[in-house]
């Protein structure tokens, strides 16, 4: 299980460290793909077979389920993490997401985001805000 959040520095050649307690669980392989609010997702190889399963199961002939299905699935691509614990993220996942110096490392169970670090502080910023908005809302999903 992916948890908590963790700031890093992207170096000059695209690598990101991943956290010392995530390394274990992405040994096995890794995939990195767009994810969603111009964040990057991690997926380990186990539960990135899961998600691409249910990507190819959804309906082609509608117009977001090939949109989303192209988001995820085009843009994956396996990320080796070195011998130091690095991740080389490829340019055009770093232009997506608006990677620069510093990147926010988050756990959210089975994936891990990674963000630009003033893209994140304004994300979690603004959900703040809507907590009690957003609680209400998942409450009636039974969160």
């Amino acid at each position: 299980m992916f948890i908590g959040e963790y700031h890093h520095s992207l170096d000059e050649k695209g690598r990101v460290q991943i956290p010392v307690k995530f390394r274990a669980d992405l040994k096995a392989g890794a995939v990195v793909t767009r994810g969603l609010d111009r964040c990057l997702f991690i997926y380990t190889k186990k539960e990135w077979l899961v998600m691409a399963e249910k990507l190819s199961k959804l309906p082609i002939a509608k117009a977001n389920s090939r949109a989303f299905a192209r988001l995820m699935l085009a843009g994956a691509m396996e990320l080796d993490i070195d011998g130091q614990g690095r991740g080389n993220v490829p340019e055009y996942l770093r232009t997506y997401a608006n990677l620069k110096k510093v990147v926010v490392v988050a756990g959210l169970y089975n994936r891990l985001e990674l963000w630009d670090k003033d893209t994140w502080e304004r994300y979690r910023s603004g959900a703040e805000r809507q907590s009690g908005d957003i609680a209400e809302a998942l409450g009636e999903l039974g969160v």
